[in-house]
């Protein structure tokens, strides 16, 4: 393990490093469907297009291996900001041109895999770098940094799109359509600076991370690797069971992801709330995330108090009950700002609060074996699957259902969700005595925390 020295410490590249990582990650699989609707898309192509950008970071774990074996991980992540970068700045040129929605959706694509690719090579430079003692340390910083993404990207660059939608452009912030695009190509640009500053502050700042342990020297080794590694997770006890958790557990949130925002911003005569931009960033983007952060801090003091095997049926339940409040502003379709406000923060706090309880599942139960970090990673994918198939249906049953009856459907999508969490086998200790076996090394997985919220 490499010692870090002064220009290396970790505050100067740690909180950087994940809050390039998360403001990525949401401006392509969340704010680009706020985008998609500001210039006209309908419902169902604005989530089926931003959901299946979720694929390449679902699919981390089979292009994992090789990236392991050609030069530094710190290589891979400056190379991967650039990229990104440029990709957002094209994305943003892109809107002059007459086929601009194939060019732009083709470089959102590619950039995904970029931006999944700058993930695996980030968290490599985190675990390889620090020891397991300094891990720890910083592994709240980390999480916090992640987290702060979500705030900059669905919540100030959302708001700052509607601002200069109507102050600097002067388009009528009601109308959806073309004028849009004048806005959301500023966005991008800024976006590309922004990371293109943080290549720039990581080629300074971050150290090279060392190579892990039985890292492949050949496409045959990583290939002969990643065969071995699933062979181990489907041998498993009641892995299906596993399965069906990792991918259920999270059900209902993947089919409101994408809609929640568009209920907010669809005008009442389309059974929306009809919020503006700077409103859906205050809302969803800011007073929503904070209540994710304070649900997974308070969520997790839960869990260490009473352990998992106790609390975890507890914790679906606080995920997918909240989900009524949509359905009850769907039905009053509320006025007041801070009415809506307080649903928001209402779901997203439990969200957070019972979300925990999957990741801790992933890490004590799921993951413990020969691949600990690769297993949980298939966990997460699993995720990953779900909300990507969820969001990509999402859009066209709620236009053909309506908003009212598609949130009643929401709350029936909850009860494969509690039957998974109910049926979800306990082989490993909780820490509370639940289980034969001591927590598998995943419980100190460094790859985890950013995920948790």
């Amino acid at each position: 393990m490499r010692t870090p020295d002064r220009i290396s410490h970790p505050l100067l590249w740690v909180p950087t490093g994940y809050f390039t990582m998360a403001m990525g990650y949401i401006m392509l699989t969340s704010v680009t469907a706020i985008m998609f609707k500001n210039i006209g898309m309908d419902n169902t192509r604005a989530a089926a297009y931003s959901s299946l950008l979720i694929f390449a970071y679902t699919a981390k774990p089979l292009f994992a291996p090789f990236v392991e074996m050609y030069r530094t991980k710190k290589f891979f992540v400056l190379l991967m900001q650039v990229l990104i970068a440029l990709g957002f700045a094209g994305a943003g040129l892109a809107m002059s041109l007459p086929n601009w929605m194939v060019v732009m959706l083709s470089l959102f694509v590619l950039m995904s895999f970029i931006g999944a690719t700058q993930d695996i090579a980030s968290d490599g430079v985190y675990v390889t770098s620090l020891d397991t003692r300094t891990q720890a340390l910083y592994c709240g910083v980390q999480s916090l940094s992640w987290n702060v993404g979500p705030i900059v990207a669905s919540g100030f660059l959302v708001y700052l799109s509607g601002r200069l939608h109507t102050d600097v452009f002067h388009h009528d912030p009601k109308v959806f359509g073309p004028d849009w695009m004048d806005a959301w190509r500023v966005i991008f640009f800024i976006v590309a600076g922004l990371v293109l500053v943080m290549a720039a502050w990581h080629a300074r700042v971050m150290p090279e991370g060392a190579r892990a342990e039985n890292t492949p020297t050949n496409v045959r080794g990583a290939a002969v690797i990643l065969l071995d590694s699933f062979v181990t997770f489907f041998q498993k006890r009641d892995v299906w069971k596993m399965i069906a958790f990792a991918f259920l557990f999270r059900f209902s949130i993947g089919m409101l992801e994408k809609i929640g925002p568009f209920f907010m911003v669809d005008s009442a005569a389309k059974g929306g709330l009809g919020l503006s931009n700077e409103s859906l960033g205050i809302i969803y983007g800011t007073w929503g995330l904070i209540a994710v952060l304070a649900g997974s801090l308070l969520g997790g003091m839960f869990v260490a108090k009473r352990g998992l095997k106790r609390t975890l049926f507890i914790l679906c339940c606080a995920v997918n009950i909240p989900n009524l409040t949509f359905l009850a502003m769907a039905m009053t379709l509320p006025t007041d700002s801070w009415t809506i406000a307080a649903g928001v923060i209402v779901e997203k706090f439990f969200y957070g609060f019972g979300s925990v309880g999957y990741m801790i599942y992933l890490m004590q139960q799921l993951a413990p074996g020969k691949y600990t970090t690769t297993h949980y990673a298939f966990g997460t994918g699993l995720m990953g699957l779900c909300m990507m198939v969820t969001g990509s249906l999402s859009g066209m049953l709620q236009e053909y259902l309506g908003y009212v009856s598609y949130f009643v459907a929401v709350m029936i999508a909850t009860i494969p969700s509690f039957l998974a969490t109910w049926f979800a086998p306990f082989h490993h200790d909780d820490g509370m005595g639940a289980g034969s076996a001591k927590p598998g090394p995943a419980a100190n997985d460094a790859n985890a925390s950013h995920r948790a919220a």
